[in-house]
């Protein structure tokens, strides 16, 4: 069993070494041809560099023996310019393959980014709630920028200096064949260190995930505005800073642990490859007193032994490093390669429009994927074409959970939702997201201008048109833009230069513009007033009422001054309907939603 497991291991490396030179392909073609081009240029000219060294020496040699100096340094001048050429185009293309480089790895890099982006805005809201997704992204974020590269320069010295090595071993050969032996034999034990420490830091590298991402956590606190202000006023600064250093210096030292034990056993080995160098030398310097080589072929010989040594440790550490790389790049594919659980359709159908029947939830449940907790147990709901309706209840009652099944954003574990009586997972997802407006609870506040705070809301507009002006003054938003230094166009937020912060109840009403901008059939608004003074919210509820005429509506909030507009209300309780009615009707009738008008009217009366 571990045999089987060890060779699905080396197929997937190379697997992803297929999948990372063809990812490096697709997205710089160009740029690899032209690596390619010069790796072979740049993998010739240090044979023919020693070539013309032989030639130099042994014509200065003969030279010097020769009455005729004036002949053999013509001849030696020549070569030295034939040997000057080869020195400046060496060092042309190592310019060149360094711009040839820099450019294809800043387009690989881009590249690799915007798959992973992709992969960020395709999987389903499940992943962003699973824990384990962000083990998966956080090393996926920590490897995608660099690893392709560094899988293309590896691939690229692996090819330089093999082409150098076998011109070179070939020249050793001729020689005596030991000496090529032994060339290859002193290379290979620090190729064993490197690739056995780089199999136990790559799993010991993924146990550190959690807690490299419970470090990331507090480094984001500590750092991060919204959080500043407890930090402050809690003085827990101090305490979060101690728990940040004893979680990286838990990893640190295990990391220091193993670059030790790598060190000592690299030094040994680094020791024999040395005694080879010098063995070789000796041995060249025998064949040369014995007269079987002349003093330029002792410089040649000596000089490619040491080169080759240089080429093949290289090569050996670029393979490495591809090994490295390989095992690292699973991080991004291992995140690339998730599915999504919410499936489009082969044959959508189209979303009707108008809406003639409505909305209605059949025997819908929901537990998470991970979890057997059910959130949603038999909801039956219908929503009537046109109806406003409220969801009320405590928190974890199942409110907003309805809205992510409606929205999509997961599908129910069992019932189905209908519009028009037509399944929703019968629609293209995009096309039913784009009937829904929503103002989710936890609203996003967008450091950009105010004009795409609200055009967000709807890109299919242009910027500038006017709807994104009525949009603000149907929210309320309208006289705080106004009174901003650039108004539309001024920058929300801190984060960035010149930016101007908003109240939190302008900061929802912003939120509101961007909902009532879309022109949706379904309008959902979770807790749309409850950063809102009594008088902002009369008159966004009122203008709610106007916008809402011909579109069906759900309304969630804990207010239930709010929910009073509504139609129908349905009261959930641990993730059932209890009671459903008019506002007039479950007060009348005495049950959960009337005792909890009792409790809030209370506050009110003197």
């Amino acid at each position: 069993m571990p045999a089987i497991a060890s060779l699905k291991q080396k197929l997937q490396l190379i697997q992803n070494l297929q999948r990372a030179i063809r990812l490096v392909w697709q997205s710089a073609p160009v740029w690899t041809v032209a690596n390619l081009i010069l790796l072979v240029v740049q993998g010739i000219l240090p044979l023919l560099s020693l070539y013309l060294m032989k030639l130099l020496v042994d014509t200065v040699t003969v030279g010097i023996a020769s009455s005729n100096h004036t002949a053999h340094f013509s001849q030696v001048l020549l070569l030295v310019s034939l040997a000057g050429i080869i020195a400046l185009l060496s060092d042309m293309c190592r310019s060149l393959a360094g711009f040839v480089s820099e450019a294809q790895s800043q387009v690989v890099t881009d590249y690799v980014h915007s798959r992973l982006h992709t992969k960020s805005i395709e999987v389903d809201l499940e992943y962003y709630e699973n824990a384990q997704y962000y083990n998966v992204l956080h090393r996926a974020q920590q490897e995608a920028s660099f690893r392709p590269s560094r899988i293309l320069t590896s691939l690229v010295q692996v090819g330089q200096n093999g082409i150098s090595l076998v011109a070179v071993a070939g020249l050793l050969f001729s020689l005596h064949w030991v000496v090529a032996v032994v060339l290859f034999a002193a290379a290979i034990p620090g190729l064993w260190v490197r690739l056995k420490y780089t199999g136990k830091f790559y799993y010991k590298y993924r146990g550190w995930t959690a807690i490299e991402r419970t470090a990331y956590y507090f480094n984001w606190m500590l750092t991060h505005d919204s959080y500043a202000k407890e930090i402050r006023l809690f003085n827990l600064g101090e305490l979060f800073r101690l728990r940040f250093q004893n979680l990286r210096f838990s990893i640190r030292k295990e990391k220091l642990t193993l670059a030790t034990q790598k060190a000592i056993v690299e030094l040994i080995t680094q020791a024999s490859a040395t005694i080879a160098v010098f063995g070789a030398c000796g041995f060249i310097a025998y064949q040369t007193v014995q007269g079987a080589i002349t003093v330029g072929g002792l410089v040649m010989y000596y000089q490619a032994f040491q080169r080759g040594q240089g080429f093949l440790r290289e090569m050996l550490s670029s393979l490495a490093s591809l090994y490295e790389n390989s095992l690292f790049l699973s991080n991004l594919y291992e995140f690339l390669d998730l599915k999504r659980t919410v499936a489009e359709p082969e044959l959508p159908q189209a979303i009707p429009k108008p809406l003639k029947i409505g909305i209605e939830f059949e025997n819908v449940g929901f537990h998470y994927p991970n979890s057997t907790r059910s959130l949603l147990e038999d909801i039956n709901l219908k929503i009537n074409a046109g109806e406003t309706i409220a969801l009320v209840g405590e928190n974890g009652a199942g409110k907003t959970t309805l809205i992510k099944l409606l929205c999509r954003l997961y599908d129910p574990s069992k019932g189905r939702i209908t519009l028009d009586g037509i399944d929703l997972r019968q629609f293209n997802t995009t096309e039913l997201r784009r009937e829904i407006s929503v103002v989710f609870q936890d609203y996003v506040r967008y450091n950009v201008t105010a004009r795409e705070n609200i055009w967000f809301g709807d890109i299919n507009l242009i910027p500038e048109q006017e709807e994104i002006i009525q949009a603000a003054h149907n929210s309320g938003v309208e006289s705080a833009i106004d009174r901003l230094a650039q108004g539309y166009d001024t920058i929300l937020g801190t984060q960035f230069e010149q930016g101007e912060e908003l109240s939190i109840g302008e900061w929802q009403k912003l939120a509101l513009a961007r909902a009532f901008l879309r022109q949706a059939q379904v309008i959902i608004m979770d807790e749309p007033t409850s950063a809102l003074d009594a008088k902002a919210e009369h008159e966004v509820l009122g203008r709610f009422r106007q916008l809402t005429q011909g579109r069906t509506a759900i309304l969630i909030s804990h207010r239930l001054s709010t929910v009073k507009l509504a139609d129908r209300i349905f009261v959930l309780n641990n993730g059932r309907i209890i009671e459903s009615g008019s506002h007039e009707q479950l007060l009348r009738q005495g049950g959960t939603y009337a005792h909890l008008f009792k409790i809030q009217a209370q506050y009110y009366q003197f």
